[in-house]
């Protein structure tokens, strides 16, 4: 296609403080407007890469409903810009697209809240720090200490995080404060291929590469009392950070099937403007197969936070026995979801993909656990090695602008290839470490690809949720030790 791929300011329209808009007449296959959550000293790195054409593509998708949305952590993806939301509706043609899940169905985070003070914990945290890096295998490829066979995983694929409660990991309380209970329950592990299966035998209770990560936290600052203290967060109490998803198997997952729809792809006649974009009709067998397959993978990966939280607990108890450590919330930032929406007052079925968002429904949901309903659903926001993550509350404001959804983390600004060139990884982990911030990690080089300044400004993209009414803030979590594969 010969269109203008790299947009700039030109054409965007500037609706409020912190929503820009590419309009609907900006190319003629566009279904809906596209709108950016960003604000002014944000926009141009919104413009740096082809997230922003990859936006507009989203919106030429059929069946799409209202806007395509790119939140302020949005960059470059695989068909979809990471940090992108759509809504389509499934008795509108809608479809579903891989690409607009991700390859890491289920990346996603669980925070743990420890019965302890950052005081409290100072003089054990170099013994935490390492315990915990001993006992959750990081890295590429790398496996865990369990080696699943064939039953046993299909199971797992079947039950998520409850199968692991059943097998003796972890609590049953976990699962209350866990997003969907931590299981999908349409997953149907034979549409998992063996290749998925082989890769995903063996890889439970592991972290992995890239952004993936363990951070001890304490909390820093609290913004909003009655929701810190729904959530059981105090100031200086010290918690622990999950973020990784469904390793190998969801990786292969989403190959297998985009691979399936590209064969398939003339039987529906779409003209994508983008082959990445491969989708199929939500109705349509293979959809179904894939919906099913990517379930699979939604409940490995959430078995796998499960397994890393429970081996984090042993870890951590090994070395301060009486410090009881509890899951706060679990929730994803890769997944489609079947969902009702409002769209011109009427309701709708909807598969919402959110690839690199998250969840960020507001109080009274049905879908919210039960423990914080009357409050509102747990955000939870990475940032960056050296930076702050962030607590925050989902809001019914989020349900009307963004199908409820929020961004899922600061954004890369950065190819690795660029972060690596310009950041030495023992100099960034001698920075980190006169900062008061253990590392444990067997890489230097992955160290400096996930760099602070490969990423925007938490802070930055904080204020655009906040102030957009994406989410609200709760409490500021700052890091005390990094545990990351290479």
């Amino acid at each position: 296609m010969a269109e203008q791929r790299q947009l700039t300011r030109a054409n965007l329209v500037h609706i409020d403080e912190y929503i820009f808009e590419i309009p609907q007449e900006y190319r003629a296959d566009m279904r809906v407007p596209a709108r950016i959550f960003a604000s002014e000293s944000m926009i141009d790195d919104v413009l740096i890469d082809l997230s922003a054409w990859q936006l507009v593509n989203v919106a030429t998708l059929p069946g799409i409903q209202k806007y395509a949305y790119a939140m302020p952590d949005v960059h470059q993806g695989y068909g979809f810009p990471i940090g992108g939301v759509a809504a389509m509706a499934i008795d509108e043609g809608g479809v579903i697209s891989p690409g607009g899940i991700g390859y890491d169905i289920n990346c996603g985070v669980r925070l743990l809240k420890a019965n302890v003070s950052r005081k409290q914990c100072s003089r054990y945290l170099d013994k935490i720090a390492t315990a915990i890096f001993d006992a959750i295998p990081s890295g590429v490829g790398r496996g865990g200490r369990l080696k699943l066979k064939s039953d046993a995983l299909d199971l797992l694929l079947r039950g998520g995080a409850p199968y692991m409660v059943q097998q003796g990991y972890g609590m049953p309380a976990d699962l209350l404060v866990c997003e969907d209970g931590g299981i999908m329950a349409n997953a149907n592990p034979t549409l998992v291929s063996d290749h998925a299966k082989k890769r995903g035998a063996d890889q439970i209770g592991t972290l992995g590469s890239g952004n993936h990560f363990l951070e001890i936290q304490y909390v820093d600052e609290i913004f909003d009392t009655a929701a810190a203290h729904a959530f059981g967060l105090e100031p200086n109490m010290v918690t622990v950070m999950i973020h990784c998803g469904s390793r190998g198997l969801g990786h292969q997952i989403c190959t297998d099937y985009v691979r399936a729809m590209m064969q398939q792809l003339h039987t529906w006649g779409y003209a994508l403007p983008d082959r990445e974009l491969v989708c199929a009709p939500f109705t349509s067998s293979i959809a179904q197969d894939y919906f099913a397959a990517m379930a699979a993978a939604c409940n490995y990966a959430w078995a796998n936070r499960h397994m890393i939280a429970h081996w984090t607990r042993e870890a951590w108890q090994s070395i301060m026995p009486d410090i009881q450590l509890d899951t706060v919330y679990d929730v994803s930032h890769n997944i489609g979801k079947r969902e009702t929406h409002t769209v011109q007052n009427k309701q709708k079925q909807m598969i919402v993909h959110r690839k690199g968002a998250t969840r960020a429904f507001g109080k009274g949901s049905i879908e919210i656990p039960a423990a914080y309903r009357t409050i509102g659903q747990p955000v939870l926001v990475p940032g960056t090695m050296g930076t702050a993550s962030y607590v925050m509350l989902g809001t019914h404001e989020s349900m009307d602008i963004s199908f409820g959804s929020c961004c899922h983390g600061a954004g890369r600004i950065m190819s690795r290839a660029q972060a690596k060139k310009k950041v030495h990884g023992k100099t960034l982990r001698n920075t980190l470490e006169s900062q008061g911030i253990l590392v444990r990690t067997d890489s230097n080089i992955g160290l400096a690809e996930e760099a602070p300044i490969a990423y925007k400004d938490i802070e930055e993209v904080i204020k655009v949720v906040h102030g957009a009414g994406l989410a609200s803030k709760v409490a500021r979590l700052k890091p005390l030790a990094v545990i990351k594969g290479g």
